[in-house]
């Protein structure tokens, strides 16, 4: 089992590989119980996520707490921050046309909005947050499908069946609440990511609870 100290010298390795933290030296690690916490200044918000994420890759941590604070090398005003987020509103296909704003408040940005698929509503979180001058955001935009619950379990099932690597007999799929829960045994994890990432693609589903077992 590794200890604490393991744990943080892990973290501390992981932070210096990731090129997505390209000052790691400025990031302070303390872990205690597993949990770790993240103290220090990164020059962006992108940088703040990335070094909780390589945190989270690391074996052994059970918990993130992301205390980075952002000093920003080139600051912009709020103003010049709205008309970028908006060029990558209009101009980003993936993004459907006036279903999306954002607010912006000392370069703390607010997402809101409804969108059909979960995909959507992380790629406008994905595209803001690498904006230079946003220092945070909330993304308070909401997946509102229009399909019916019976639509989408009857459009995964199709989904499945129509992957040659997989057995759909196994598998077994209950929607509810915009929520795909997905029951069964496949006999690789890569089955198992090929499932989990069909029902998350299917329109209504905000996101997917997993209960498949594999089974070599």
């Amino acid at each position: 089992m590794k200890t604490d100290s393991d744990i943080r010298e892990d973290v501390i390795k992981e932070l210096q590989w990731d090129p997505k933290v390209p000052n790691p030296e400025a990031i302070g690690v303390a872990v205690e119980d597993g949990a770790v916490t993240l103290t220090g200044h990164v020059p962006t918000y992108s940088q703040k996520l990335a070094g909780a994420r390589a945190a989270e890759r690391v074996y052994g941590v059970k918990a993130v707490a992301n205390q980075l604070e952002v000093r920003l090398t080139d600051k912009r005003d709020d103003t010049d921050i709205a008309k970028a987020i908006a060029h990558i509103l209009d101009w980003n296909t993936n993004i459907p046309t006036s279903q999306v704003r954002g607010r912006v408040e000392h370069g703390w940005v607010t997402l809101e909005g409804v969108v059909e698929y979960p995909y959507q509503r992380d790629e406008v979180q994905r595209m803001v947050r690498h904006v230079r001058g946003v220092i945070g955001v909330t993304d308070d935009v909401e997946v509102r499908p229009a399909a019916s619950a019976v639509q989408v379990e009857e459009q995964i099932e199709e989904a499945l069946r129509r992957q040659a690597e997989l057995d759909s007999r196994s598998v077994r799929v209950e929607v509810s609440d915009h929520t795909a829960r997905i029951y069964g045994h496949v006999h690789t994890l890569h089955e198992a990511e090929v499932i989990r990432k069909a029902a998350a693609a299917a329109p209504g589903v905000a996101r997917v609870e997993s209960y498949i077992a594999v089974t070599p």
